[in-house]
């Protein structure tokens, strides 16, 4: 049975920063063996999520099922003010449809966590803040993290990275979550 690593991440600009260092992420997961699902910039304007309201638009059903399915996630995040931006944490209070599952929320899934910001301060908030989160769904964080200053580390556009170190972090965050991902589900 082949491993499903979700990648949640990016901004409202398409091809950012954070979105390519989600993309190494799940490249990492791909070469240690797992299908990756993708869901980023225009996939996460969603309505701001409303436990109230029964029907939910089909971006957000999607990514509901995609997280339901998933044995692991990749979340990225730009640090906006010092945490997470409005856009990635909006997406995960959709998890909260979940709760009902088998599996309710995150629960016993591993989650790579990674922030990008324009300085250190926010980098390490934001990537404590996604750790905190992934607790409170009861998601298991890899040991590895990644906090990068984009002021001083660069994704270009094929895949690259300025600081191959970074890029092997990254690679080395999507290849925890499919390792924890095999060895609690047997998979």
């Amino acid at each position: 049975m082949t491993v499903t690593v979700v990648g949640i991440g990016g901004s409202l600009r398409a091809d950012s920063q954070s979105e390519r260092a989600l993309r190494i992420a799940l490249g990492g997961a791909e070469r240690a063996g797992a299908r990756t699902v993708a869901v980023t910039g225009a996939d996460l304007v969603l309505p701001f999520y409303d436990p109230a309201v029964p029907e939910r638009p089909d971006a957000a059903r999607r990514l509901v099922a995609a997280l339901r399915d998933a044995d692991g996630v990749v979340l990225v995040s730009p640090g906006y003010h010092g945490t997470v931006s409005g856009l990635v944490k909006n997406a995960l209070d959709y998890v909260e449809d979940l709760r009902e599952d088998r599996r309710p929320y995150l629960d016993s899934r591993a989650i790579g966590c990674v922030a990008t910001a324009q300085g250190w301060q926010a980098a390490v908030t934001t990537l404590t803040a996604l750790r905190s989160i992934v607790h409170a769904l009861r998601g298991w964080p890899t040991p590895l993290g990644a906090a990068l200053n984009s002021r001083q580390v660069e994704f270009d556009a094929e895949g690259g990275c300025s600081d191959p170190t970074v890029a092997d972090n990254l690679r080395t965050i999507g290849a925890q979550v499919v390792e924890f991902a095999r060895s609690r589900g047997g998979v």
